[in-house]
């Protein structure tokens, strides 16, 4: 299994833990035994959380306010798992956001925004606790990508290329560590039954967002979303894409070139 066991020394780390995917994974972890040390800037949705895992699953669950935007506050995390007596043995870099609509009237400083916590968070958090899991020899790291790294999106364009960079990344490293007893693997949800893109504030044709716009049997829940992350974790693989309807697009979609795929989807993602 390439899931470690759980032990009284070791914690699953969850970024974007307050919501959605994050909430979930907390959730599936803890119901197979692994404490859990929950992050994201909304601390009293953490807290409340962490209550209701020790509650259910009689697992340690502790909380750290933390905005992952912020390299000051990122790199304060490590020191702040240490002092609760843990070694991070599970990483779930899941903390994200999408910002819509055409990239040259976007504010740059959230395009930015999505970088810090889409990839340098990803990127930080991975070379803050793989080292430690390779020299235990024992680990495991899930990065949630998308299925929109898997083509470029018009009108999601910072996002797509963010998840892009996870998706690679993950492989990579995935293969680097392959044999040291640790496992990389990317989730790859397509749309997943959240609030996600209402955030984003991106509507598509009749006022619908993104998620609402596609055909029914296309969406996840959150919580199918999870437990498929972290199956695919414990049986090490590298890129997990939940519901075989967005697999076998994502498989087809292979075949059809940029120039034909491009001006669908920019149809498709353009404001009405």
């Amino acid at each position: 299994m390439a899931l470690p066991k759980p032990s009284s020394k070791s914690t699953a780390l969850i970024t974007g833990a307050s919501a959605g995917i994050g909430r979930e994974v907390a959730r599936e972890l803890a119901r197979r035994g692994h404490g859990v040390v929950l992050v994201a800037r909304r601390k009293q949705r953490l807290d409340a959380l962490a209550d209701e895992l020790n509650a259910e699953y009689g697992v340690r669950a502790e909380t750290i306010a933390c905005d992952l935007g912020k390299a000051a506050s990122r790199a304060r995390l490590p020191g702040r798992i240490t002092e609760l007596g843990f070694d991070v043995e599970i990483l779930i870099n899941n903390a994200g956001f999408a910002t819509g609509g055409p990239f040259h009237e976007a504010d740059p400083s959230r395009e930015l925004e999505q970088v810090r916590v889409l990839v340098e968070a990803v990127v930080a958090l991975t070379s803050a606790f793989l080292p430690a899991m390779v020299n235990r020899r024992r680990g495991a790291i899930l990065n949630v990508a998308s299925t929109a790294a898997m083509q470029p999106l018009p009108y999601a364009a910072g996002y797509s290329a963010a998840k892009a960079y996870v998706l690679t990344f993950s492989e990579a490293v995935h293969q680097e560590v392959s044999g040291r007893g640790v496992t990389v693997t990317a989730l790859c949800p397509g749309p997943v039954d959240t609030d996600f893109w209402d955030v984003a504030g991106w509507q598509l044709a009749g006022g619908r967002s993104f998620e609402k716009a596609l055909p029914r049997p296309a969406l996840i829940s959150p919580k199918d979303a999870a437990r498929a992350g972290v199956e695919g974790l414990a049986s090490g693989r590298r890129v997990v894409v939940p519901g075989l309807p967005m697999r076998a697009a994502m498989l087809a979609s292979r075949y059809v070139p940029h120039a034909v795929k491009l001006p669908v989807v920019e149809r498709v993602m353009r404001r009405r």
